[in-house]
């Protein structure tokens, strides 16, 4: 489809979706890697993506950001930054016993189903995790217990094979990044087979992930087509494709960049919903909206279905 002449373009209604993008926890991490930079100069080491999305950690990176995937690649001389994903217990034990300056980059609700999980374990009991294997939140909240005291569930199939020492003495938390709709299905299940189970006081999905959904399903049912602008690692951003589709969108796709628009596929479109992932930063929604207005004549409406005030502090070390 190439560029013409504004008096021929095909009028376009793009529903943009609110709230969408960077949430508090992202904004609070990459403040994190910036000012850590600011402070101690160039490298400063990250383990792992500091949050999912390319454009973001090659932006750290140009500043002077090193990431790696372990602690063990390294240099004891300079500061270390560990993901808003979170990580096992192990890893900033071993950072304090090499001596290195590190900075906890973790988002503070991720923070606070470690403590959950942490708190259970304390009281006897065994805990469940629902939640996607490998993703780095998994790892880093199961990390915070010994192994075997924290069981991966990811479906409601697996509620029914896991095998658990006293179904008496259990408790549950969520990865924060998950489907809403599908997590409560898969609690219900914990909770018909396992009735002495006990949940989170308050709900592990994130505030931004589920605010997300809600705008995607107000949006979805009025769209010929809906992109997510997010990372292909992302797991909030992979959710917002599947509830828009189960939401009446049946064509919805993920687009790290305007590069990645399939123009073909979207041939004829009138109403094209827009969304983005908790890690994708405003240039590049905005950039695949230039790219609509290249195309098309385009109209923004805003969608939204909830404000978000959320602040968190950066660790103090970097507040000195």
């Amino acid at each position: 489809m190439t560029t013409c002449d504004a008096s021929l373009k095909a009028p376009l209604t793009i529903y943009l979706a609110a709230p969408r993008g960077f949430c508090a926890g992202v904004d609070r991490a990459i403040k994190i890697v910036e000012m850590a930079l600011e402070k101690w100069g160039a490298p400063v080491y990250v383990r792992h993506e500091i949050v999912h999305n390319k454009f973001v950690v090659d932006g750290l990176r140009d500043k002077g950001a090193v990431f790696v995937e372990e602690l063990h690649e390294c240099p004891d001389d300079r500061p270390v930054i560990f993901s808003a994903h979170g990580v096992p217990k192990a890893v900033p034990a071993a950072a304090a016993k090499r001596e290195m300056v590190y900075v906890d980059a973790t988002c503070p609700l991720v923070s606070k189903v470690h403590i959950e999980a942490s708190r259970h374990a304390e009281q006897g009991l065994q805990m469940i995790m629902i939640g996607h294997a490998g993703h780095p939140e998994t790892i880093g909240t199961m990390g915070q217990l010994p192994e075997g005291e924290v069981l991966l569930v990811e479906t409601v199939a697996d509620v029914a094979k896991v095998e658990v020492r006293d179904p008496t003495k259990l408790a549950f938390v969520t990865q924060t990044t998950l489907s809403v709709d599908d997590t409560k299905d898969i609690v219900e299940a914990l909770n018909a087979r396992f009735p002495h189970i006990i949940g989170p006081h308050k709900e592990d999905i994130c505030y931004a992930t589920t605010n997300r959904q809600e705008a995607v399903k107000a949006v979805a049912p009025d769209c010929d087509a809906l992109l997510v602008v997010g990372a292909p690692n992302s797991s909030n951003s992979k959710r917002l494709v599947e509830v828009a589709r189960k939401a009446g969108c049946s064509y919805s796709q993920l687009v790290q960049r305007a590069t990645d628009i399939d123009w073909r596929a979207l041939e004829g479109i009138k109403h094209l919903g827009v969304t983005a992932g908790a890690s994708a930063p405003d240039v590049l929604i905005n950039e695949v909206i230039d790219a609509f207005r290249a195309h098309y004549d385009v109209t923004v409406d805003i969608v939204e279905t909830a404000q978000e005030n959320v602040e968190f502090k950066v660790p103090r070390v970097l507040r000195k």
